[in-house]
Parts: structure tokens; sequence; C-alpha cells
């Protein structure tokens, strides 16, 4: 374990915490005016071990296969719980959006790792890096939008229609860069599952 794994589980553990702090922040003595800075503080902590972990990994040359799987396994599962939080009230984001971003990253995820078992590593993309800054805009956006709403300057329909509007686009590229994804490394999913197959049937 090292010290930009352990950055990257911690990635992990604050995601129910996020959910938590929005669910319940009276119990926590939070005001509802407040709870927007908070929200945007566990955010922020959140992307920042995402840069950090890397960096780390790649100035102590610590980078790692497992940690290649586990990275995006974070952010896979802290971004998608974020815009899960958002789907309550008062953002109340359509369920069907959300699906988007799972089966996005799962897809991804599971030929990811067939193909880690198979002896070689799926090349990261520019456009899945961008969507993951795509989708970290689109929730502090939505966090920025929390602010005026809790000050009662703006109302809970223009608060949710600016949300829904701003994390279909997030939806629209995550589609766009998964295809891109795949497109890219069509070669070695290929190699992968036949391989798969021809192991299954001998």
């Amino acid at each position: 374990m090292s010290f930009a794994n352990y950055l990257t589980f911690f990635r992990i553990f604050i995601s129910p915490i996020f959910l938590l702090i929005y669910l319940e922040y009276e119990t926590f003595n939070i005001s509802l005016v407040s709870l927007p800075y908070v929200l945007l503080f566990l955010l922020g902590i959140s992307e920042l071990s995402d840069a950090l972990d890397g960096y780390f990994a790649r100035k102590f040359n610590e980078v790692t296969a497992f940690g290649k799987l586990l990275d995006p396994m974070a952010d896979s599962i802290y971004r998608i719980s974020i815009f899960l939080t958002f789907t309550l009230h008062p953002i109340k984001l359509p369920m069907i959006l959300i699906f988007i971003f799972i089966y996005r990253d799962s897809v991804i995820s599971m030929l990811r790792t067939v193909c880690a078992l198979k002896g070689f590593a799926l090349a990261a993309r520019p456009s899945g890096k961008l969507k993951a800054i795509v989708q970290a805009f689109a929730a502090l956006l939505i966090i920025l939008l929390l602010i005026p709403y809790t000050m009662g300057l703006l109302s809970l329909e223009s608060l949710q229609s600016t949300s829904m509007i701003i994390v279909s686009i997030a939806a629209i590229y995550t589609v766009v860069s998964g295809i891109d994804y795949l497109i890219a490394n069509r070669h070695y999913i290929s190699k992968a599952l036949i391989t798969k197959q021809v192991s299954a049937e001998g």
C-alpha cells in the first residue's frame, strides 16, 4: 500500500460522508445556508485527492497495476455517489441520468479488469480525463446553485431544471467518452475476449 493508494481509498471513504451530510445536516448542527459550503469542501478534498494520488504515484515511482485499477474505480464510486445524492430533494435529478454514468463506468471497468487479467492494460484516453473534469464541474455547478437556493434567491423549479440541464450535458459527454474508449482500445478488448472464449472452449 503506497501513499497514493491511501489517497485513493480516502476518496472512496468520503463518498458516503457526502450523502450523510446532505441528508442529515441538521444532525451535525449544520444550517441549510451553510450546507452548500460544507459540500463544496467535501467535493474539493475529493478532487484534490484525485489529483494528488496520481502525482505522488509518478513522483515516487509507485505506479502499480493495482493502483491503475483502483484509481478509476474510486473515481467512479465517489462521483456516482455524489450524483446519486443529487437525486434526492431538493435537487431531485432524474435517476435515468445517473444510470448513464453507472452503465458507462461499469462496462469500462469490466473490460479494463478482463484485459488486466490477460496481462495487458488498456490505455487511458484524454476523453476519459476530460469526462472526469466535466463531471466534477457539473457537481460543482449544482452545489453552487444551492447557495442562492438556500438564501431564497433561486426557486426550487429553477434549481431542479438547471441542475438537470447541467447533468444531461455531462451524461452526453460521458457516453461520448465511453464510445471513444471502446474504439481506441478495440484491438486489445477483442484480443482479451477472444482469448477468454478460446480458453473456455478448451
